[in-house]
């Protein structure tokens, strides 16, 4: 058989794999296994958060829970769904898919599985700038989220300004960004030591990654912050795909490298930068969600959708048993950290099995 005679069959599998939409003027081409991958995250992550409303010191029915949504409950359950456990629910979900894209942005970037804010030092430079404005200025969410911001973006470049050298390396990029955080993890260790002690001691909590401070204003915020940022990432997305082709394939193709990585990099640290500064630094959300999604969804690249779900089922499944499944209340931080943790030891014996002769 001659490679003429396989063409129809292989532009017939290409077919099969995408599901074309046509809504007016604008062509959708959806890969139909990302799709199906979706449908179950969405699924997944409607089953986390309605266990979220549920369980508690006082705990509801399904029929209750539903019934409070709906403002047909009775006072006290809907005061403990709507006002309570609701706002938490959702910050898990919104601030998950926020730390996964994230992740995603800087692995597509540096085409390097280990990049990721966490990793790179980015999220600790967001805690130093958040740090410092509520140590030393005493600011409510808007003004620890600037702060946040303006940290992780001034890593970001002191990050970027080290680690050029004729090109940015992703390898390169890594240690330096390791190397910073280390620096800055020292720094704010010291600034919770020189703070009075209960200041210190909110801030610490905090400083572990939870979600129990969450409220309804917090959220409203976070929630617009991050759907901005979402939307200015879904702009670059295709111009990152071309960039992991390689630079002169992007280039070929009109996309301009310098460009990309600016507006990527903001999105992607002020994404990071909002969730630090409502519930503290969470590790390896970031790290872990991308990768899982490119083995499910069988693909080179994370795509964004299935990639935002997941992060938020990890990080509402991640609080979910952190708050109900153990002795003790668990901050949200410790358990990302655990399953993170496990994952990279799973990483690790399996490149180890693969190895072996």
């Amino acid at each position: 058989m001659t490679d003429l005679d396989r063409r129809p069959a292989v532009l017939s599998a290409h077919r099969d794999r995408f599901l074309h939409l046509a809504l007016g003027p604008v062509r959708l081409r959806l890969e139909r296994r990302a799709l199906r991958l979706s449908a179950v995250l969405l699924l997944t992550g409607a089953v986390v958060s309605l266990l979220a409303l549920m369980l508690g010191d006082y705990r509801l029915s399904g029929q209750q829970v539903f019934a409070a949504l709906a403002g047909r409950g009775d006072e006290i359950t809907t005061v403990i769904v709507r006002d309570w456990r609701l706002p938490r629910a959702l910050a898990a979900l919104v601030f998950g898919a926020a730390l996964a894209v994230s992740g995603a942005v800087f692995q597509s970037l540096t085409r390097n599985p280990l990049a990721s804010p966490d990793i790179i030092g980015f999220s600790t430079g967001s805690y130093t700038g958040a740090l410092l404005v509520l140590l030393v200025l005493g600011g409510g969410y808007l003004q620890v989220a600037a702060g946040a911001i303006t940290g992780g973006i001034a890593t970001a470049l002191v990050i970027y300004v080290l680690a050029h050298r004729r090109g940015m390396q992703g390898f390169r990029l890594i240690i330096v960004g390791i190397a910073v955080s280390s620096m800055l993890g020292a720094l704010n260790s010291y600034l919770l030591l020189v703070a009075r002690r209960e200041i210190a001691l909110g801030a610490a909590i905090w400083g572990a990654g939870s979600l129990a401070s969450v409220d309804t204003t917090m959220l409203r915020w976070g929630t617009l912050a991050i759907g901005l940022l979402l939307a200015l990432v879904a702009t670059v997305a295709p111009a990152l795909r071309e960039l992991e082709l390689g630079d002169d394939v992007a280039l070929a193709h009109g996309v301009v490298r310098r460009r990309v990585w600016a507006v990527a990099v903001v999105a992607g640290v002020a994404l990071t930068a909002v969730v630090t500064a409502a519930c503290g630094p969470i590790a390896f959300v970031s790290l872990v969600a991308p990768q899982i999604v490119r083995r499910l969804a069988g693909q080179g690249d994370a795509p964004l959708v299935p990639t935002a779900l997941l992060g938020a089922v990890l990080l509402g499944a991640a609080d979910l048993v952190g708050q109900h499944a153990l002795p003790q209340p668990v901050p949200v931080g410790l358990m990302t950290v655990v399953v993170g943790g496990c994952y990279l030891l799973h990483l690790i014996l399996r490149e180890r099995r693969r190895r072996r002769p």
